[in-house]
């Protein structure tokens, strides 16, 4: 059913920080590979090395050693500039904390990425991006204006705009109530299979994780198990 393409391709990745206690290693050898079209989960307790691997395979901290592929393109060696442009095309991202522009409107927040890829509608794209995430009522409000679970959907929209080959989530329910956090769900599986971008997602809720086809489990930055669901 999936594209045989590789969204993201993980090859004995390490991830080494340094603190005042000495270095540290995040992720420890670890190897992944997603393809095209796929939804994964990934699961594990608090300073397992999730929300890092994901920064690692969105291409926001470089690793220490091993290789990391996104969408075809091999991203290791990529200097900070080249790094903005890929992902600019090929990534998009979602975080707990939404991460919008505080003062811009809802409208322009969702147009900014797409103004930088130079698509010449991009109000008008944006303006259906969210006309698609229920938001069509809100678009020249301010972050400070919406609520938590309406400023994700303004994160969501943003991130998926530009129409990446990955959508990746961290922790997308994290900030918010549960009937809230719900919603945000049922809109991301939505977005996913209306674009049928790839759906990276970090969460610690089994029962969001459920929801993907495949479950990875982290533990002390070692990729612990991989499941399939039936």
């Amino acid at each position: 059913m999936h594209n045989s393409a590789v969204a993201i391709n993980l090859e004995d990745v390490t991830l080494t920080l340094s603190s005042s206690a000495g270095p540290v290693n995040i992720l420890a050898g670890v190897s992944l590979r997603v393809a095209a079209g796929e939804t994964v989960a990934l699961l594990g307790p608090s300073g397992s090395g999730k929300s890092s691997l994901l920064m690692v395979a969105a291409g926001l901290e470089a690793v220490t050693s091993g290789r990391v592929q996104i969408a075809g393109t091999d991203i290791t060696s990529l200097g900070e500039d080249a790094l903005a442009r890929f992902r600019r095309g090929h990534v998009g991202i979602v975080f707990q904390s939404f991460h919008l522009i505080q003062t811009m409107t809802a409208l322009e927040n969702v147009a900014v990425p797409l103004e930088l890829a130079g698509i010449r509608d991009a109000f008008d794209r944006a303006g259906a991006e969210l006309e698609a995430v229920g938001l069509g009522a809100r678009v020249d409000h301010y972050p400070g204006q919406l609520s938590g679970g309406e400023q994700q959907r303004v994160a969501l929209a943003r991130a998926i705009a530009p129409r990446p080959a990955v959508l990746f989530a961290d922790e997308p329910t994290g900030n918010l109530d549960g009937q809230t956090g719900a919603d945000i769900a049922d809109l991301l599986f939505a977005l996913h299979k209306r674009t049928n971008a790839t759906l990276f997602l970090v969460t610690h809720e089994e029962s969001l994780a459920k929801r993907c086809g495949r479950i990875v489990r982290l533990n002390d930055g070692r990729i612990v198990a991989d499941d399939r669901s039936a």
